[in-house]
């Protein structure tokens, strides 16, 4: 689940923002090609709920990377209002999810957009039911 909405940020990053900025999302070793974007998701949350649904949280940290290294408040707060209507809504499987919780904030010429997917999940349960039931009746006279 969690990678399909990796995938789903992805896809709206690359379509709000065009070919000329790279995305990651996993380690990222050297050559940060800038401007860019990375997904780090957090600490994801389930919760049981009744029968066999689950209430899932999955909290994300999109740092993006300027072209230049020096902080420029202009073009961040600019991303950042930018990533709010980009990340409102993501493709998810077959179906839309909404972002919320939404906050951003620089740090080390770092813009850090925080953003939440919260849904609920029906796993399957898998049952043995019986193969069949023979039953003798009698009626009493």
């Amino acid at each position: 689940m969690i990678n399909n909405i990796i995938e789903g940020i992805s896809i709206n990053l690359k379509n709000g923002f065009g070919d000329t900025y790279s995305i990651y999302s996993g380690d990222i070793k050297q050559d940060l090609k800038r401007p860019c974007f990375f997904i780090k998701a957090l600490d994801p949350s389930i919760s049981a709920k009744l029968g066999n649904r689950q209430y899932r949280e999955y909290p994300f940290d999109i740092h993006y990377y300027p072209g230049e290294e020096t902080e420029n408040s202009f073009e961040m707060n600019t991303v950042a209002e930018s990533l709010i209507d980009i990340l409102k809504l993501i493709p998810l499987k077959d179906d839309l999810i909404r972002g919320s919780h939404m906050t951003y904030q620089v740090e080390d010429s770092i813009l850090h957009f925080k953003v939440k997917y919260n849904l609920f999940v029906t796993k399957q349960i898998e049952t043995d039911f019986m193969e069949s039931l023979h039953t003798n009746q009698t009626i009493k006279r």
